[in-house]
């Protein structure tokens, strides 16, 4: 079995990160820092294990922001990296609001580490001017993990970050940087590049649309990549201008047929995905095949929840057979309830079959 994930901050991490520092100032208040740090932090959960460890940081380095920067950058150049840097991080996204030149320098420096993309978001909030023009810079530093966090750190519904509601809002001020990242040399960043431009999409598909319209005729193999990963909510949604783009938008021409197997099941159980698709055209079709499962409700009503099918190239004429396993589990995002549940089968993001089946729990 794999490791917790919360095990990544334990007190070993704890031990070599005082250690670095202890080494990197002999002033530094070791005890005071060990004595907040450690306990309990085996009860705690990842998340909760960082916060711990950056109230430890804040109550024993300097109180002087710029002093502690400097011993942050020396225990840097000893060989801190790693998961240590996440309560590091922390720190500075506290203590540094109110130095944030000097604090953006050293979330430079620690992001080439381990990652400052949580670290950075409140400096975006509280000083968008000097943050947006400093990211500006970064996306032509020659460290790809440098140019990563202009674009991650940006991110509006980044995971376990900050939510930036701004951009949610208005995403505009970070569309310069994506566009000075889009042909970025990394796959590391154009990965990132890629999650950014989806999560806009969240909100405003048509600045998605447009990116698509401007960016994907003529497209090297990696923008394109790029555009499709940052795609693949639209498509899966089925939107119109979205699918137009990547020359899906046409219906079926043919017939599709969905059978649903066992008709009655109970939660836990997994339903088998029938699908024949059955083309009447003179030429190939490409297709994106997903599939809806209208989930009951406790008032009665459903609420649909798209799921990933297939992606494929149907041929003149020809008739394709396909079967998936669906599991009906119980997960933490979603709460069943007893009732007749509908399957849409979507293709080109158009309804083209449906079945059914019953749940009891």
């Amino acid at each position: 079995m794999a490791e917790p994930f919360k095990n990544f901050l334990n007190d070993s991490v704890v031990a070599d990160l005082d250690k670095r520092l202890r080494r990197a100032s002999r002033s530094f208040r070791s005890e005071r820092f060990k004595s907040i740090a450690l306990p309990g932090l085996d009860e705690l959960e990842l998340k909760a294990r960082a916060m711990q460890i950056a109230d430890a940081l804040e109550a024993s380095l300097p109180e002087d922001f710029t002093a502690a920067a400097q011993l942050l950058d020396a225990a840097f150049e000893d060989g801190l990296a790693g998961w240590a840097l996440w309560p590091v991080g922390e720190y500075v996204a506290r203590r540094g609001l109110a130095s944030p030149e000097r604090a953006l320098a050293l979330l430079k420096n620690l992001t080439q580490r381990f990652t400052a993309e949580w670290a950075i978001r409140p400096f975006i909030v509280q000083h968008p001017a000097l943050t947006y023009a400093t990211l500006s810079r970064w996306t032509k530093d020659p460290n790809e993990h440098v140019r990563r966090l202009v674009s991650e750190g940006s991110r509006p519904r980044l995971p376990w970050g900050l939510q930036l509601k701004g951009l949610i809002a208005d995403p505009s001020p970070t569309l310069p940087l994506l566009e000075a990242l889009l042909d970025d040399d990394s796959e590391y960043v154009r990965r990132s590049v890629a999650n950014h431009l989806n999560d806009i999409a969240k909100d405003h598909p048509h600045l998605l649309a447009d990116w698509l319209e401007r960016h994907l005729p003529g497209a090297s193999p990696e923008r394109r990549a790029l555009l499709r990963h940052a795609s693949r909510s639209l498509i899966k949604g089925g939107n119109a201008r979205v699918l137009q783009a990547w020359g899906l938008g046409a219906p079926l021409r043919g017939e599709a047929l969905l059978s649903v197997a066992p008709r009655r099941i109970q939660l836990g159980d997994s339903l088998t995905l029938e699908v024949t698709l059955s083309s009447r055209a003179k030429r190939e079709q490409p297709l994106v095949i997903d599939y809806a499962v209208h989930h009951v409700k406790a008032n009665g009503s459903t609420s649909p929840k798209v799921f990933k099918g297939w992606t494929l190239q149907l041929a003149a004429g020809e008739t394709r057979a396909l079967r998936k396993t669906h599991a009906v589990k119980l997960i933490t995002t979603r709460r069943y309830f007893s009732g007749a549940h509908r399957v849409e089968l979507l293709v080109n993001g158009r309804v083209a079959a449906e079945a059914g089946f019953e749940l009891r729990l």
